[in-house]
Formats: C-alpha cells, sequence, structure tokens
C-alpha cells in the first residue's frame, strides 16, 4: 500500500454563501482548502491516471459553488466532501472554508473531517 495527500489550497470562489441579508444580496468570496488522503496499491506510475487528478475536484467545487445559494457553511463543507469521496481511492478527506469578507478583522470559516 502507498498512502498520499493530495492538496488543494485556497482556492478562491464568488459565490452564494449565509444566512444573512448582506450575504444573499451577491455573491462572496470563499475560500476554500481541501486535503485527500488516498490510497493506492502500490506507489504509482508516473503517469496521471494511476493517482487521483485534483481537476475533478477544483472543476466540481467551481461547479457547486456557482450551482446554487448554501445557508450554511457546514452543508457547502460536506457536498465538498462527499465530490472528494466519489473517487475509492479517497479514504479521507479535510474540507475548510472561509468567508473571507464577513468581518475587517477575521475570516470566518468552519473545516470537517470524513472517512470512508
Amino acid at each position: 500500500m502507498a498512502d498520499y495527500r493530495i492538496l488543494l489550497d485556497d482556492l478562491e470562489v464568488a459565490m452564494g454563501l449565509g444566512i444573512h441579508a448582506a450575504e444573499r444580496a451577491a455573491p462572496q468570496r470563499v475560500q476554500v482548502t481541501v486535503a485527500m488522503d488516498c490510497r493506492y496499491l502500490a506507489v504509482p506510475e508516473d503517469r496521471i491516471d494511476a493517482v487521483v487528478d485534483y481537476d475533478f475536484l477544483r472543476t466540481g467545487i467551481l461547479a457547486l459553488a456557482a450551482s446554487r445559494h448554501f445557508e450554511l457553511q457546514e452543508v457547502f463543507c460536506d457536498a465538498v466532501a462527499a465530490l472528494a469521496l466519489r473517487d475509492p481511492r479517497v479514504h479521507r478527506v479535510e474540507v475548510r472554508s472561509m468567508k473571507l469578507d464577513i468581518y475587517p478583522d477575521a475570516r470566518i470559516g468552519c473545516e470537517i473531517i470524513r472517512t470512508r
């Protein structure tokens, strides 16, 4: 067995997220970080089809963010985790979202861990 952690760090998306009127009025900047723990039967060969390709994750997050307004970061993070876990080689995923513009002096976030 060979274990690897694949990272998508600080992807910034503009999306509808939140319960307050100001958050519903316009998309806001949200930063998303995902860590996928992947397990392969052996050290992978030097080919993209031998590993979990992070392109599907980035594309999927962008589509998810554009698909609807999310009330809660927890629900958005769970949707991102479900996306990552579609690949059976991903056995654990950590998802973190951060609202960047709610407060002038802090970012507001949620972090979840899901395992298979």
